[in-house]
């Protein structure tokens, strides 16, 4: 049997580059950058009036100028205005372009206006490019802004806006089908027999993908050994990845790993020392395709997925996994010698630690307790006791709050 660790490595060592695509930068959110975003100014481009008031030279000041006659108005947007006489200024608003002749501003707190005077205030100092941000100070022309390999997000979409850059070259993303196996499941729309139940892992996989940008085709197939193999058949010759929910386990009706043998699909591991999810299958096929195939289980299909296929999907796209830690902010008994994933509710402290509280549940089928964890506390095999105040590798699947 395989280890966690063991069938991590190996899954990463799967990592497929599926092509680039360009797109409007507005369709982009969610995928990665194949190229990096430079400036195509200076930034900022002019010297930018931070604070609304007048702008003056600063040699008027050091010799002595306190009142300045207001020879115009200029507002963000307007061609800068040059000052050429010794007791001028311009009254300017925040955002506007500092004139080259001019290079400090005084805000409104700072002076009184009166009959088209603006006279600074009593112990008030002017130094040089006061309430401006000179030109170029963030970066020059040219300069790489977000890097190649970065998740585009709300601050990536604004800087392409900002630098003009209306199209961008994205990764493409892996054609994936989910497909859920099982006699005993209905449809989401019929009412279930006593002893059936309505299909839901496909529904909770393909909201964790339409996260990531992927729109998956869902499927479902009976335990029939010939449809399943013509149905797999079909998925492995269209698809990039296949991600399956049951028929993996060693029930009588459990086809899908005899099916993927008789398709040539190379099994690379099949029942990894954990719970939930020992079952899991993992190969690959001659023409591309990858196929995870998970427990049927509600909570075991969730953690395999964040587990597995969500680092593979990242190294896949190019980022870096970072890991998470958390602390066990209760004892932990487990006695099986297996890596245990516990659901935890994760909650930062006052001190700012990240806090691991432990939920009860009822095993791999209680998929209704998910709904008040938000990750899964990844606990080492080969021990029975997890203590208090223990730092333990987590994996989030919601957003963790205060």
């Amino acid at each position: 049997m395989t280890t966690v660790e063991e069938a991590e490595k190996i899954i990463l060592s799967e990592t497929r580059a599926y092509g680039t695509e360009l797109l409007p930068f507005e369709e982009a959110w969610g995928k990665v950058l194949a190229e990096p975003i430079s400036a195509d100014r200076d930034l900022p481009p002019y010297n930018r009036v931070t604070m609304d008031g007048v702008a003056i030279r600063l040699k008027d000041f050091k010799n002595g100028v306190r009142r300045f006659v207001i020879q115009a108005t200029q507002a963000a947007g307007d061609a800068p205005v040059d000052i050429y006489e010794e007791n001028n200024c311009v009254e300017i608003m925040t955002g506007a372009s500092l004139a080259a002749t001019a290079n400090a501003v005084v805000p409104y707190e700072q002076i009184d206006i009166a009959d088209g005077i603006a006279s600074i205030k009593n112990g008030v100092d002017v130094y040089p490019n006061q309430n401006t941000h000179p030109k170029g100070l963030d970066k020059k022309q040219h300069d790489v802004l977000v890097t190649a390999g970065t998740a585009i997000d709300a601050t990536t979409l604004n800087i392409a806006a900002a630098v003009g850059k209306t199209t961008l070259l994205v990764k493409k993303l892996p054609r994936v089908v989910i497909i859920s196996t099982g006699d005993e499941l209905v449809a989401v729309d019929e009412k279930p027999l006593p002893f059936q139940v309505r299909r839901s892992n496909n529904y909770g996989i393909q909201a964790v993908l339409a996260q990531h940008g992927v729109q998956p085709v869902l499927l479902h197939l009976p335990d029939e050994p010939t449809l399943l193999k013509q149905q797999l058949q079909a998925c492995l010759e269209t698809y990039d990845v296949l991600l399956l929910s049951g028929g993996v386990s060693m029930g009588k009706f459990d086809y899908v790993p005899r099916v993927l043998y008789d398709l040539q699909v190379v099994k690379l591991f099949h029942k990894v020392k954990q719970r939930p999810g020992k079952p899991f299958w993992f190969g690959t096929h001659a023409g591309g395709a990858l196929v995870f195939a998970f427990p049927g289980n509600p909570v075991a299909t969730f953690m395999c997925l964040h587990r597995y296929f969500m680092p593979w999907f990242a190294a896949s796209q190019g980022i870096t996994a970072q890991h998470i830690f958390a602390v066990l902010a209760d004892d932990v008994r487990f006695t099986p010698e297996l890596q245990y994933f516990l659901q935890v509710n994760l909650r930062v402290s006052p001190s700012g630690n990240l806090l691991a509280m432990p939920l009860a549940g009822n095993g791999s089928g209680d998929f209704a307790n998910l709904t008040a964890a938000n990750a899964f506390l990844e606990l080492p095999a080969g021990r029975d006791f997890f203590e208090k105040g223990e730092v333990f590798r987590v994996w989030p699947f919601k957003k963790i709050v205060g």
